[in-house]
């Protein structure tokens, strides 16, 4: 019979401690590993976050990246057009550089030329006129326009002997017909200050102080006849320098009364009764004439019949007289603007046709 093994408390308690042991080892074991994996997926998922991040971060760089590269090539595009036009531009300069040289060459000596020609006779220009200046009326008498207006376009002046032609007819109190037949009957002052008689003395008064001091003049006012505005010096030349003499003749002239009809065949042909025979005329009118060297038989002129009275009357002015027509509105009266301007390009002068406000 086998021998039974004898059991003692040592022996279980080793092994109880032993198994104990192991299981406390075991536990500690679980529980560590626990943690550590717990641990490490919160860890994992903030990385993973960051991760994202980055990755979006790349993903914007890698797009900003292609827009700029694409920005790029655009600004790159632009330069090499640009380089372009600026040669093209730098081809053209030197073109018109060239072009321009060649021309200053050829047109240097020319230019020198015709400059200096200019030069001189802008000199020339200018020391006549300060001559004339020295030489003007003015040094005897002034006239001052309205607004200080002392200029008469186209009108040439000068010559030692200067005949002045002022119509002194009945048209010249107005510039409408039936105004004129009102003023007609109105008090000789009334006559004497109508707008359009008063410029036309203006006018003849700023002639005046254009005189040149050393020439000779004669006035004349003209209806149906001829008077001189110095009474008893008709067919007599006066000298400009005796000023008293010049104002006395415009004081006189000033205190005529429009009246009757216009006869420029009187008036031409007291110009050939001057010696020596003038050489400029200025004449202040308003219209063709309307009678000859007699009363016309009818009450009324026609037109072609008052051309025919201009023409026989400009048969009787001598040749080689300029003749200078200052021409005043007149109605009813078309054909006078034409006749008085062929007079004046036939003979040389000038004509104009003022504003109401010259002079």
């Amino acid at each position: 019979m086998a021998r039974k093994r004898r059991f003692t408390t040592f022996s279980l308690s080793f092994l109880d401690i032993m198994s104990c042991g192991f299981g406390a080892v075991a536990l500690i074991f679980l529980i560590i590993k626990h943690d550590v994996d717990n641990h490490t997926k919160g860890e994992n998922q903030e990385l993973m976050s960051e991760v994202s991040l980055l990755e979006e971060d790349i993903q914007d760089g890698e797009e900003g990246m292609v827009r700029a590269r694409n920005t790029l090539s655009a600004l790159d595009q632009r330069l090499a057009d640009a380089d372009g036009l600026a040669t093209r531009i730098s081809k053209e300069i030197e073109t018109a550089r060239a072009k321009r040289a060649e021309l200053m060459d050829n047109q240097a000596d020319d230019s020198v030329a015709a400059l200096e020609q200019k030069v001189r006779n802008l000199r020339a220009e200018k020391d006549q006129l300060e001559k004339q200046d020295q030489d003007r009326g003015n040094d005897v008498r002034q006239f001052i326009g309205q607004g200080n207006r002392q200029y008469l376009t186209g009108m040439k002046f000068g010559g030692s002997h200067i005949l002045i032609l002022l119509d002194s007819s009945a048209s010249m109190l107005d510039e409408r017909i039936v105004n004129i037949i009102r003023r007609r009957n109105m008090t000789d002052s009334a006559k004497r200050t109508a707008a359009k008689w008063q410029r036309a003395m203006s006018t003849v008064d700023w002639l005046s102080a254009q005189l040149p001091t050393k020439s000779r003049y004669q006035i004349y006012t003209f209806n149906t006849g001829v008077t001189s505005v110095l009474k008893g010096t008709e067919n007599t030349w006066l000298n400009v320098s005796d000023g008293a003499q010049l104002e006395q003749g415009i004081l006189n002239m000033r205190k005529t009364i429009p009246e009757n009809g216009t006869s420029l065949e009187r008036v031409f042909q007291s110009v050939s009764l001057l010696s020596p025979r003038p050489d400029n005329i200025y004449l202040i009118t308003d219209g063709l004439p309307t009678q000859g060297m007699s009363k016309p038989r009818n009450n009324t002129v026609s037109g072609p019949e008052r051309v025919k009275l201009f023409n026989k009357a400009v048969e009787l002015l001598p040749d080689g007289i300029p003749v200078n027509v200052i021409l005043a509105p007149m109605e009813g009266d078309p054909m006078a603007a034409a006749a008085f301007w062929q007079l004046a390009q036939v003979t040389r002068g000038s004509f104009i046709s003022p504003s109401k406000d010259w002079p």
